[in-house]
């Protein structure tokens, strides 16, 4: 076996995972090499590449020091498994385990869906048109569009989540997360809690939401960019409110006209010319949804502060020592520089 790329501490046992492999019908010769190769560019639940007898399959599982919300496999496989019939843009699913005498811990097997990632280096080294730009964000917005047209209720996921009072809890529960994260003093932070305690919409409608839809989670099929062959990363996916969706996505989505620190900071190939801008976004999907709000600021504040708090918790684990990717050094200045841009916006009144 060969673990090639794969992080100190972060390797899979061959033999227990061969077996399985074998178990679920994938594989048939259990003396076939296996291996292994690690995605880098998640910050979250770690994802493995498998390579055996001419095959490849995608791993996904939890990292080590991770609490159990957020990082539920079971879970993320069930969303897809139940999806596909309506929204085709996911991968198969293969098998779910929660045998922990295997990995350590919960994990799943689906396909590996063939395509390109535009991550901010893909986007670098493609040199990528400003018309083609224009259709990437099209194709972009449709796919999250569609993804929350889905009857959640024909596919088998009303128990995924509580939508009703789903603003709320998730504005008290990441003000939660966020100071049991904590490892600095970062005022601005306990001010945008407190203003979207204050500020946040009181009605609402609610759909299938994935919570973390931005360019590096879906895989375009080419290089025309006209279609999403899947969608990736649905660890919090849940019933809610899909503005709150959008509000991460335009959290992520940094442009030319961002201050140098915070591009850097949330590295994105929206920056580069011929993408719209947030406010831009925000309109083409309440276009195409036929869905409206007065709560931009709000949505895209809370998109903002979620990102803080992922970053922080991720600097927490590593400040632990139970993660040693050096990509995590200074996320609690991106925490912080976060929380800067939240306030900015409450103060101007404005995503942009």
């Amino acid at each position: 076996m060969s673990n090639q790329k794969v992080r100190k501490g972060e390797e899979l046992p061959e033999l227990p995972l061969k077996k399985y492999l074998k178990e679920i019908n994938l594989i048939d010769d259990i003396q076939s090499d296996l291996n292994i190769v690690q995605y880098t560019h998640g910050y979250s639940n770690l994802t493995y590449l498998l390579q055996i007898e001419g095959k490849e399959f995608v791993l996904r599982k939890p990292p080590k020091g991770a609490i159990k919300r957020g990082h539920d496999m079971g879970r993320e496989f069930k969303v897809q498994k139940a999806v596909a019939s309506q929204f085709s843009k996911v991968p198969k699913m293969y098998g779910f385990s929660n045998d922990e005498t295997i990995l350590g811990s919960d994990f799943y097997i689906m396909e590996k869906v063939e395509g390109i990632i535009l991550n901010y280096k893909e986007a670098q080294k493609r040199k990528i048109s400003v018309n083609d730009y224009q259709i990437i964000a099209n194709s972009w917005l449709d796919t999250l569009v569609s993804l929350h047209n889905v009857d959640y209720k024909a596919v088998g996921l009303t128990d995924l989540g509580k939508p009703e009072g789903y603003v709320e809890r998730q504005v008290t529960n990441w003000g939660k997360q966020y100071l049991k994260a904590k490892t600095d003093e970062y005022p601005e932070a306990e001010m945008v809690m407190d203003w979207m305690q204050k500020n946040q919409p009181k009605t609402y409608n609610y759909c299938l939401i994935h919570n973390d839809f931005k360019y590096d989670n879906v895989v375009f099929k080419d290089d025309s960019w006209q279609e999403i062959s899947a969608v990736l990363d649905w660890e919090m996916a849940t019933l809610g409110d899909p503005f709150m969706d959008l509000g991460t996505s335009l959290g992520y989505w940094t442009v030319a006209t961002d201050h140098e620190f915070v591009k850097q900071g949330i590295p994105s190939p929206t920056i580069f010319e011929g993408n719209p801008i947030r406010s831009e976004i925000a309109q083409q999907y309440i276009q195409n949804s036929g869905r409206t709000t007065e709560s931009l600021v709000f949505y895209y504040v809370f998109g903002l502060f979620k990102i803080a708090v992922i970053a922080q918790q991720i600097y927490y684990r590593y400040s632990k020592g139970w993660t040693t990717d050096p990509r995590f050094t200074n996320l609690n200045k991106a925490a912080e520089l976060c929380c800067k841009l939240a306030l900015k916006a409450i103060k101007t009144k404005s995503i942009d």
